[in-house]
């Protein structure tokens, strides 16, 4: 039975993966899209071929992930349906937040499924790790986003205020190009990690690997970028909504603006931090951050409150879903 559920969590594993990446393909790609500097086939197309890569560039983020739940003192079979369950919960929120067109975090998801699970089983939860790189870095990259966005574009403004503005939007209709392809290999970076980082922690609580590895399994590496690509060419044409046009009608400067702003975040917080943060709260807020400077009425702040109430949602629910995927499934399989 040991490896049939090992075997079920490195499915649901890449399943969760796959719906990242169509829950996120409108992070990289929106504003392009809306700003016309991109078709949506060919958006997706970049922003697929950037997730694989980049999530093939590091593997710290990854063992951040893998910190969240030190699984002892339960059975192998038990730690595996935590993990599971977790999993399960982070699909479920995230399929609820995508019907609804609400760009919640998949990140956030997964690692409130983890916590709800964790709970529910009665395993360690390493509050330390989860303050310090997840909430911290959660709070903070929002509002670093939303900064750096709206003094890029006053700058932009300011560099560019006696050119003749239609020449200046085609320019950055091009450069756009640039801060999709960088922001899609954020998202690898960052997104496909938190995968790699769970089928990890399932793998070496069933003993096939120690934790104390340096490297994945490049078995591991390669699937979980393979989903999350997969997921972001088959495009999630509801968020890409609200990225792209509820929250505020984007030009091109201000597009380059939030990407550039985004793909900062993204970078710094993987390689210097380690921290899995949202890529959707970070495009989000940098969105809302160039959208300010044309005023700050321009911003769509309803459907602001909207989505900040799906980011405040998603730890509770995705934990208490995986909390009670958790308990059927030890009803089910019969685990002490």
């Amino acid at each position: 039975m040991e490896l049939a559920i090992v075997v079920a969590v490195v499915v649901v594993a890449l399943a969760f993966d796959y719906t990242n990446g169509f829950h996120d393909a409108a992070n990289a790609i929106a504003t392009s899209v809306s700003t016309r500097a991109l078709t949506p086939r060919v958006a997706l197309i970049l922003a697929a071929v950037m997730n694989f890569v980049g999530a093939l560039l590091g593997q710290e983020v990854a063992k951040t992930v893998q910190g969240v739940l030190t699984i002892d003192g339960v059975s192998r079979n038990h730690g595996l349906v935590i993990v599971l369950a977790g999993l399960v919960g982070a699909i479920a929120w995230n399929l609820t937040t995508w019907y609804f067109g609400l760009p919640s975090s998949s990140s956030h998801a997964l690692i409130g499924g983890l916590v709800g699970a964790g709970l529910a089983g009665g395993v360690t939860i390493e509050w330390s790790t989860i303050i310090e790189k997840v909430v911290i870095p959660m709070i903070a990259s929002p509002v670093v986003g939303f900064t750096i966005a709206f003094v890029v574009m006053l700058a932009i403004m300011w560099i560019f205020r006696r050119r003749n503005p239609h020449r200046v939007f085609r320019g950055f209709r091009m450069l756009q190009t640039l801060s999709a392809a960088g922001l899609a290999l954020g998202h690898g970076l960052q997104d496909a990690q938190k995968t790699m980082g769970v089928i990890f922690l399932a793998v070496t609580t069933a003993g096939y690997y120690s934790a104390n590895d340096d490297h994945l399994p490049l078995w591991i590496v390669l699937s979980a970028a393979g989903a999350i690509s997969l997921g972001t060419y088959s495009g999630g044409w509801r968020i890409m909504r609200t990225l792209g046009r509820r929250i505020i009608h984007l030009d091109p400067a201000r597009g380059f603006s939030a990407e550039t702003a985004g793909t900062i975040v993204l970078y710094t917080t993987a390689f210097a931090f380690h921290a899995p943060i949202s890529t959707t709260h970070t495009i989000t807020s940098a969105i809302m951050g160039a959208g300010a400077t044309k005023r700050f009425s321009a911003v769509r702040w309803g459907v602001a409150r909207s989505i900040v109430t799906a980011w405040v949602l998603t730890f509770p629910m995705a934990g208490s879903a995986a909390a009670l995927v958790y308990v059927v499934c030890r009803y089910v399989l019969q685990l002490p």
